[in-house]
């Protein structure tokens, strides 16, 4: 049964705090918020109360093994929620936060299991939003948030989306205007004795690897190629990202030869609308005339010169295609350097794995 959503605008860099502590009161009631992080916009609920916290599974219909990443707003609350804190753990957060990093430590005793699907472990960051901060301030508890999407979705990096997927079944949303970065944290686990990635994402892995001065192991997971065993952190298992449209890949190992390049990706444009089929073209500004000139629709997510516009457009371009007139979108590939591993993550997870190499 839907349920009445209030929707509240909000000034992104000054929110009125009134209005805040409305939607605090809300996650201290055990109400569900869409709010917006600095990555995309979260559906809160405190982790204190667990009735709250199944309901974001139920409302997003997540699988129950799925963990949540818990947000907060000081590093002080990160010692009543994790044990046996390595010192790596305290040099990125000093490095980081406030800011698009998760890590995954020992979860402490005190915190309910069902924020960490059952794990052992506990998934924290604290997002680098001024709406997002002081609405965990003012629920006085950290706040569990998933993206705020219907499970295998794409994140919703603007309100509308937000409205799209979660209108009538949330207490409140809060709409603060688009998103900064437009794809989610970068995920590390520090539980073992090397960090490994579970999720790339906003911030580079080359980068924490230099703050770390140590090598960071990327799974096939991490680079969205397969599923992990277990969901260690979001994104690692089940469908994510995907527009209900196909959507097929094409990689190459080589992009230095651009116009070559772009050549195969029409190619490949070209065999399926000999099937009939209406084929939109996920292209980049240096490449979409190539596939215009043929008469294909494009969705141009942004520069190959710019890799923070396309991870910024992105997840808006892969709603954009279920709203397109056509029957499936084939997509440009990347580099998997910086954030090019980021962006082949969600492209490779968002086609389900539907990939051409040319």
């Amino acid at each position: 049964m839907d349920i009445q959503t209030k929707i509240v605008k909000v000034n992104p860099f000054d929110p009125d705090n009134e209005l805040i502590r409305e939607a605090a009161n809300v996650i201290r009631r055990g109400g569900l918020v869409v709010f917006p992080t600095e990555t995309v916009y979260g559906l809160g609920a405190s982790i204190y109360i667990e009735r709250a916290v199944h309901r974001i599974f139920e409302v997003k219909k997540r699988p129950l093994d799925n963990p949540l990443i818990v947000h907060i707003d000081n590093v002080d609350e990160l010692e009543k929620l994790a044990e046996d804190i390595p010192d790596k753990a305290y040099k990125l957060v000093k490095k980081y936060w406030p800011g698009p990093l998760t890590i995954v430590l020992r979860r402490a005793k005190n915190v309910p299991s069902i924020v960490s699907s059952g794990l052992p472990t506990i998934a924290v960051r604290s997002p680098a939003h001024p709406v997002a901060m002081k609405l965990i301030k003012y629920s006085e508890s950290p706040i569990a948030a998933p993206s705020a999407n219907l499970a295998g979705k794409p994140s919703p990096t603007k309100p509308e989306h937000v409205v799209e997927d979660l209108y009538g079944k949330v207490e409140l949303i809060i709409d603060a205007g688009e998103t900064l970065y437009g794809v989610e944290s970068t995920v590390i686990d520090l539980t073992g004795r090397k960090p490994v990635l579970l999720r790339p994402g906003a911030i580079p892995v080359e980068d924490i690897e230099a703050v770390l001065s140590e090598e960071i192991e990327i799974p096939e997971y991490a680079r969205g190629v397969s599923e992990g065993r277990i969901a260690l952190s979001p994104g690692i298992r089940y469908r994510h990202y995907a527009p209900d449209k196909e959507l097929i890949v094409v990689e190459s190992a080589d992009y230095s030869e651009l116009n070559n390049y772009a050549l195969k990706v029409l190619a490949v444009a070209m065999e399926l609308k000999k099937k009939k089929l209406k084929v939109g073209i996920i292209a980049t500004r240096e490449t979409k005339k190539v596939y215009e000139e043929k008469g294909f629709i494009t969705l141009v997510v942004g520069s190959r010169s710019n890799l923070y516009e396309i991870a910024h457009n992105l997840f808006s371009v892969l709603r954009e295609i279920d709203k397109a007139d056509i029957d499936l979108a084939v997509s440009e590939a990347f580099e998997e350097k910086g954030l090019g591993l980021t962006i082949m993550n969600r492209l490779r997870k968002a086609s389900r794995f539907n990939i051409i190499k040319v």
